[in-house]
């Protein structure tokens, strides 16, 4: 089968890599453009255009697929599938319905729980118990097409965002492939979506990781795990970005009495951990990294700036 693969970020590589090796044909890689990164401003590359170039396949990057010049190419190409991954940009209904198999979605969520961009986070912010990724035949809305086949993996306690995408990440290439070859033995079941149970995950930025201390100690613990490694989550301790890498949930009764303090308050400070109110009891902070330094366990730290209690992260 003939396989245009679109797909931009470190989540499409290994669906990629399991498609350069089959017996398929990838015909190319379309991806976004080059971008400007850090403070020197030098060009980078996609990840997916990293490994298109490892393996010679010609890379397309146009800024917008919706181009009829682009356009004119794919039919060119004349693709049997499109495989999408993570790409980036909405497809359009004449790219949808071009190939003979039309365009296939790599998705990382238990459709229609989680459409949207960033729905590993959201799994762990949010406190499911299960992710997985799900192989959907695209239409024109976001994440709604029919469902071809399903992968479900269960959380561990201490999942974090980056550990899930890893683990994810594998699933799709193998799926992608058991997909392809049923189409081509006309033996797909597609399945439609249930409207009423879809959720979404809507786009991460830096802001979503500050702190709220008015949430429940629970929230805020799954808030640092979900935005571990990127876009991490950060308090502000005597106005310098504190950012906080691991926390747990203190299993204590908590007594409004006991800790009639400002939420933020820190109330207590070990030797490898100090102790912060929320809104409904405390968080135990493993480990963080102050603006300027590197990440280190809460010991460490402590060694080097002595905490005071009473003093307020906000």
């Amino acid at each position: 089968m003939k396989i245009l693969f679109m797909g931009t970020p470190d989540f499409a590589v290994d669906t990629l890599r399991v498609l350069m090796d089959s017996r398929h044909e990838v015909i190319g890689v379309v991806t976004q453009p080059d971008r400007p990164k850090g403070r020197s401003g030098k060009m980078q590359y996609s990840p997916v255009k990293d490994v298109a170039l490892e393996y010679g396949i010609e890379v397309y990057q146009p800024e917008k697929v919706r181009d009829e010049t682009f356009i004119q190419e794919l039919h060119r190409m004349a693709p049997d599938v499109i495989v999408v991954v993570a790409f980036g940009q909405i497809l359009s209904k004449e790219i949808l319905e071009l190939p003979k198999y039309g365009c296939l979605n790599v998705h990382a969520s238990l459709l229609p729980k989680l459409r949207g961009a960033a729905p590993i986070q959201w799994a762990v912010i949010d406190g499911e118990k299960e992710s997985g990724v799900t192989i959907q035949q695209m239409e024109e809305g976001l994440d709604t097409g029919d469902i071809l086949l399903v992968k479900k993996y269960t959380l561990e306690e201490k999942e974090t965002g980056g550990s899930l995408f890893e683990k994810l990440a594998k699933l799709g290439g193998p799926m992608i492939l058991e997909v392809l070859e049923a189409a081509e033995k006309g033996e797909l079941h597609p399945v439609s979506q249930e409207e009423e149970k879809h959720t979404y995950a809507k786009k991460l930025s830096k802001s979503t990781g500050l702190i709220d201390f008015s949430k429940t100690a629970a929230e805020i613990e799954r808030l640092i795990r979900g935005l571990n490694p990127w876009p991490s989550a950060y308090c502000y301790l005597e106005g310098k970005m504190l950012k906080v890498w691991e926390a747990e949930v203190v299993p204590a009764d908590f007594s409004e009495e006991e800790y009639a303090v400002e939420y933020g308050t820190i109330v207590k400070v070990g030797q490898d951990h100090f102790l912060v109110r929320t809104a409904d009891g405390l968080l135990k902070i493993l480990s963080v990294q102050l603006a300027g330094k590197k990440r280190m366990d809460t010991a460490a730290f402590l060694r080097g700036y002595p905490l005071k209690e009473n003093t307020v992260l906000k």
